[in-house]
């Protein structure tokens, strides 16, 4: 039974943060038993993402280095030069990205840090939460998709 979860993201807006909170007030409430840490992407090390029986990573999409739909720059920064060479090593995963509709590539965030995981040997338990514009009044969505989370949880 999964005891620990570790959340790694970043905001910048604060709207990814809003996101993993809803997110942390509903396991909070639900899955009393697990231990929930997160942290920010600026401030993790490679080694982190082996924190917690389970790991999400969550962080907008944004229109830099390269076409629109990138990672947010510090995710990208930790992802791609830090922890370049992670391996997850089988670790269940599970991913959430946000976005903006006027854009082409909504929240495309998402698939790369699904990319990611599936490139460093993770496991995705769970379908990618794409938040699309401002999470504020998603909180439903949130939860709807938190409940799912819970249903991966109980068989890890």
């Amino acid at each position: 039974m999964l005891s620990s979860l570790h959340i790694i993201y970043t905001t910048s807006s604060g709207n990814t943060e809003h996101v993993v909170n809803e997110l942390c007030m509903l396991l909070a409430k639900k899955a009393k038993k697990v231990r929930v840490t997160k942290q920010y992407a600026e401030e993790a090390q490679p080694n982190d993402l082996e924190r917690g029986d389970l790991l999400i990573l969550a962080c907008g999409s944004w229109n830099t280095g390269g076409i629109e739909g990138q990672l947010q720059p510090r995710m990208f920064e930790f992802l791609n030069s830090q922890a370049h060479d992670a391996d997850l090593k089988g670790k269940p995963v599970a991913v959430i990205g946000l976005g903006d509709a006027r854009y082409l590539y909504t929240a495309r965030a998402g698939e790369h840090l699904q990319q990611f995981v599936e490139t460093h040997n993770g496991k995705l338990v769970v379908g990618l939460l794409k938040v699309v514009n401002d999470p504020y009044g998603q909180e439903k969505k949130i939860q709807a998709w938190g409940e799912k989370l819970l249903t991966a949880i109980k068989s890890i």
